[in-house]
């Protein structure tokens, strides 16, 4: 008879998996390779450790993302819980001191007595095979080991796909020039927790000429094809047109410089990353540009001329399976009844994504284990919709964010957008609400 279930990975969906298994009362193994050994760009010790933006995006429910953690608030998601708790100021988003964050859920995890973590790599220090007797969720991330990639290609035998991701820099708040710099958010609206630098026409085009001509770190042809639109380079985006950056991340609508009392041309902005508000993210910066290049371009930004970068943006690649032949709506295999997958991996593309996925399975696989009804969420739900998404057959698949466009359509077609989206989320939490006692 078993007795526990395994998890492999104490990312974000493995430590939400984990948790949702132990509050039934069940005993959990949670593997996680650190500090033994880390991924190329992991550096903190602690579980649920967060290497790209700050920010699990906007938490108004007419947002996809948003209304996604409304829904895990409904369903007790612990790693929800932490961030509500370890917030730094944000405007409309929800963004956490990433050290707090992750220190946090630690103690969350190593604290619960139904709860045993392994220092251990699987498909080095221990194999996959020794481990799939039990009920085990796979949940080790866009940046799982070799040696349990290969384990996971022969466990589907499949080949894994892949596609790559970008981090954006992170600077020294004191090194910012606040002669230039100002705070404020589009149209007015939140609490000026943005750092705002505009930009003239001139200084736009000497910045984007150099961006566009300045040496990045050279990929593979078979990389360049695989690139998340989601996660795009600023430099490859700044490649495919001399106003293609200015209509999205120097987006300067809704904006007024308070030093010349007008819109500007274009305008970067800044986003706390820790709690005391000594470090901001470059937003929409992720770079594939070399370190020195990154200094000298970045320069360029009215305002950050004597900037100082705290982390460099990397790029670096991103693992996942082939979910729709793999996997169900529930996160279990179609070819192994005791093997879950859970978070990046299976295509759920983002944090907060990732959070959901990790409670599904982890849900389902207490149910299994309890020899109760697995749980299938609402397609109207945002969490149903992605799990519907990666479980559903597709000619080419591909990561997916939270968005409306996974949702059913509506019975009746609403013009106005917003009232559209209200629409969606008010239908989705009506649907929830009515299972929540169920799963709880």
């Amino acid at each position: 008879m078993q007795k526990s279930i395994n998890v492999i990975g104490g990312g974000l969906a493995g430590c939400e998996a984990a948790y949702q298994i132990a509050k039934r009362k069940i005993n959990v193994n949670l593997y996680e390779m650190k500090p033994k050994k880390f991924s190329p760009i992991h550096k903190n010790k602690d579980l649920a450790e967060i290497v790209c933006s700050n920010s699990f995006k906007s938490n108004n429910i007419t947002n996809a993302c948003g209304l996604l953690k409304e829904e895990l608030r409904m369903l007790d998601s612990m790693l929800i819980c932490v961030a509500d708790t370890t917030s730094i100021p944000a405007g409309q988003a929800l963004a956490v001191d990433r050290d707090v964050f992750a220190k946090k859920v630690t103690e969350e995890i190593k604290n619960n007595k139904y709860i045993n973590v392994i220092e251990a790599e699987i498909g080095k220090d221990l194999p996959l095979e020794n481990l799939l007797d039990n009920i085990t969720i796979i949940s080790s991330g866009p940046l799982t080991s070799d040696n349990l990639v290969k384990e996971i290609i022969g466990l589907t035998g499949r080949e894994k796909l892949r596609f790559f991701d970008a981090v954006a820099p992170i600077v020294t708040k004191e090194s910012i020039d606040f002669n230039i710099a100002f705070y404020g958010e589009r149209y007015g609206k939140g609490e000026n927790s943005y750092i705002n630098l505009p930009m003239n026409k001139s200084e736009y085009e000497n910045f984007y000429k150099e961006l566009i001509q300045a040496e990045v770190v050279n990929l593979h042809s078979f990389e360049k094809k695989e690139i998340f639109e989601g996660c795009m380079p600023i430099e490859i985006m700044a490649k495919r047109g001399e106003d293609t950056i200015r209509f999205g991340p120097l987006k300067p609508v809704g904006f007024i410089d308070p030093h010349i009392g007008k819109q500007p041309y274009a305008i970067v902005q800044l986003r706390q990353d820790n709690k005391e508000g000594t470090l901001y993210n470059i937003v929409g910066f992720q770079t594939n540009l070399k370190f020195k290049e990154q200094k000298r371009v970045f320069s360029l930004i009215p305002g950050l001329e004597n900037v100082e970068i705290v982390r460099y943006g990397v790029m670096h690649a991103n693992t996942y399976i082939d979910s729709p032949k793999l996997l169900y709506n529930t996160y279990k295999t179609r070819f192994n009844s005791n093997i879950y997958f859970a978070g990046q991996i299976t295509g759920v593309e983002g944090y907060v994504e990732s959070i959901s996925s990790g409670l599904v399975a982890g849900i389902n696989a207490a149910n299994q284990f309890l020899g109760k009804e697995e749980i299938i969420f609402p397609r109207e739900t945002i969490i149903g919709a992605l799990s519907d998404y990666i479980s559903s057959p597709k000619e080419n698949f591909s990561p997916m964010n939270a968005n409306f466009g996974i949702l059913p359509e509506l019975n009746k077609k609403i013009k106005d957008k917003q009232e559209r989206y209200k629409k969606y989320s008010n239908t989705a939490i009506e649907k929830l609400q009515k299972m929540v006692n169920l799963i709880k």
